[in-house]
């Protein structure tokens, strides 16, 4: 087993650097750059977007091509900003003594290889310097931090709330499976399922959030207005309180995979023979159920929950963000892509990625603990 995890380790190496090196690739043919970015800005146009032909980081390259020249902006100030976000660097003459600078006659501008900058910043990940954000001036780890209250809401509470109600609905299915409550059941969880998360947060908002109807839960955020000065047990209820809109939209389409799971789980355990057997020894139903058949139907199920728990957590619901003025990852990730931040979007990228792969040795690791008969090590591969 030891050797199994060991392997498991040394691959997520070039794992993680695949994933980094296809997306930074992609970044080089999606149109508009941070330098693009901050040029819109001061001219007032909101998204260069609209104003350039380029691709990526390639956006960078041109600026000597005129594109700056148009705007009207100093070339010395777009020189400078590509120094800044690192897609080139300051070279001087031998002998110069100075302070390197674009605008000094002895030094000038020369653009960093795209491969170059990868790895650069592969480098910099490895040691978990994750830099600053082009646009807010703050750390990215601390910017994650920032926004991580939202994530560990809607993430933590949605994967509580599904595996506490669908486990037992899955179960009741299975032991009272091809009658009416498993079928109207199953049809209820399968409209849940189909129903948009976005239509049915604005649902909850019209009927129970100052709409049309019920003013019971506030409209955003996820405390008040001073909830600094509550007690902690005024605290816990306004959390509960912000919270209970959001978590139901993201909780309500994850009933239908996992509960349908738990129940064909149990069904394909209590049709084999130990179940019969124990039932000839003239066990109770209960022990049956729940001291045989439990343990190994909820093998798939239990062992899957920490990587469902981090896909969760860490994915960041931009609509239901939206939707209810939360301020999370998926915000963030969000306004990361739109304004080619990239110090944010490939950091997230690479410390979630990390944990992802981390968190997929752990589910195997879940399966032998559950389970002991699993054993990965006499697996070649």
């Amino acid at each position: 087993m030891g050797a199994y995890i060991l392997r498991r380790l040394l691959l997520i190496i070039p794992t993680l650097f695949g994933i980094m090196l296809i997306n930074f690739s992609l970044t080089q043919m999606v149109p508009g750059g941070p330098i693009e970015q901050v040029a819109a800005r001061l001219e007032g146009e909101g998204d260069s977007l609209e104003a350039v032909s380029g691709g990526g980081d390639a956006g960078a390259e041109q600026q000597d091509d005129g594109y700056i020249g148009a705007r009207g902006l100093p070339p010395e100030f777009l020189a400078a900003l590509e120094v800044q976000f690192g897609f080139a660097r300051i070279v001087c003459d031998e002998g110069f003594t100075g302070e390197p600078s674009v605008t000094a006659p002895e030094c000038q501008k020369e653009l960093i290889p795209a491969t170059e900058r990868f790895l650069i910043m592969m480098g910099n990940y490895l040691r978990f310097d994750f830099g600053q954000s082009y646009f807010r001036s703050i750390d990215v780890v601390d910017l994650v931090l920032e926004k991580m209250p939202v994530s560990i809401t809607l993430g933590l509470w949605s994967t509580l709330i599904a595996y506490l109600i669908s486990i037992p609905l899955g179960i009741r299915k299975a032991v009272r499976d091809g009658t009416p409550f498993d079928t109207w059941t199953s049809g209820a969880i399968i409209v849940g399922y189909a129903i948009p998360g976005f239509l049915f947060a604005i649902l909850l908002l019209v009927l129970f959030a100052g709409g049309s109807y019920w003013k019971l839960f506030p409209l955003r955020g996820l405390t008040s207005d001073g909830w600094e000065q509550l007690s902690w047990w005024g605290k816990a209820v306004d959390y509960l309180w912000h919270i209970t809109l959001p978590v139901v939209a993201s909780t309500i389409s994850s009933f239908a995979t996992l509960t349908l799971l738990t129940k064909n789980s149990f069904l394909d355990e209590i049709k084999k023979q130990y179940v019969m057997t124990a039932r000839a020894k003239g066990l109770s139903e209960g022990r049956v159920l729940y001291g045989h058949v439990f343990r190994n139907a909820m093998l798939i199920v239990i062992a899957g929950f920490p990587a469902l728990f981090v896909s969760v957590f860490f994915g960041g619901s931009l609509i239901i963000e939206t939707i209810f003025s939360l301020d999370g990852l998926g915000q963030l990730g969000f306004r990361a892509a739109v304004e080619r931040d990239y110090p944010v979007i490939f950091g997230t990228l690479f410390f979630f990625g990390l944990i992802g792969l981390v968190m997929g040795i752990i589910s195997d690791l879940m399966y032998v603990w559950i389970d002991p008969r699993i054993d990965f090590g006499t697996r070649r591969t």
